[in-house]
C-alpha cells in the first residue's frame, strides 16, 4: 500500500512538474545566435596593437576606438554584431575611427594595458567599456556601454550620439 501511494505521488508530482517546466521554457525568449566571429584575441600583443592603431590613425586623420570585452561575454559580442549589422553605426565608424577590441579573459587579462589606458574601469563598469582616443593615443574619454542598451540589444540613437560625440575635428 505504501509503495502505491509513493507512486501515485511520484506521477501527480510529475503531473504538475512538467507542464510547468515547458509553460517556462515557452515564456523565456529564445538568445539569438550572437555573432559567430570571435573578434577579442587573447593571444594578442595589445600594446602593439594599439600602437600600430595610433600610427594607422594619425595617417587616415581618424581616432581611435577601443571596445573591452572578452569572447566569453554576450553584450560583447552583442554589441560587435550590432555595429556591423546597424549600417548607420558602421558607416559611422568607418568613416571617423579605427576600431580594436581589447581583450580581458583569463588567458590574457591586459592588466598593463588596462592600467595605462582605463585603470579601474573594467570593475567599475562591467563590459563592453569603450576607450576612446585621438590619432596621437591620447586617452579622450572611457565609457560603458550599459546605457546604450535597449532590450536584448542598443539603442541606435544612443549609439549614434556615443560616436558622433567623438568624431575627430577636421582640419
Amino acid at each position: 500500500m505504501r509503495k502505491k501511494l509513493i507512486g501515485l505521488l511520484g506521477i501527480c508530482l510529475l503531473a504538475v512538474v512538467i507542464p510547468t517546466v515547458a509553460i517556462n521554457a515557452q515564456e523565456k525568449p529564445v538568445e539569438k545566435d550572437v555573432a559567430q566571429e570571435k573578434p577579442y584575441d587573447p593571444k594578442a600583443d595589445a600594446q602593439k596593437d594599439i600602437d600600430g592603431l595610433i600610427a594607422k590613425a594619425k595617417k587616415e586623420k581618424k581616432n581611435i576606438v577601443i571596445q573591452a570585452g572578452g569572447n566569453w561575454c554576450v553584450w560583447c559580442l552583442r554589441f560587435n554584431d550590432y555595429i556591423h549589422q546597424t549600417k548607420s553605426v558602421a558607416d559611422l565608424i568607418k568613416d571617423n575611427y579605427v576600431y580594436y577590441h581589447l581583450n580581458y579573459s583569463p588567458e590574457n587579462k591586459n592588466e598593463a594595458v588596462f592600467n595605462k589606458y582605463a585603470p579601474g574601469k573594467g570593475k567599475e563598469f562591467g563590459y563592453p567599456f569603450f576607450i576612446v582616443m585621438d590619432a596621437t593615443g591620447k586617452v579622450l574619454t572611457v565609457r560603458e556601454s550599459g546605457n546604450l542598451e535597449s532590450g536584448a540589444s542598443y539603442d541606435e540613437s544612443k549609439v549614434l550620439a556615443f560616436f558622433k560625440e567623438w568624431v575627430p575635428k577636421k582640419k
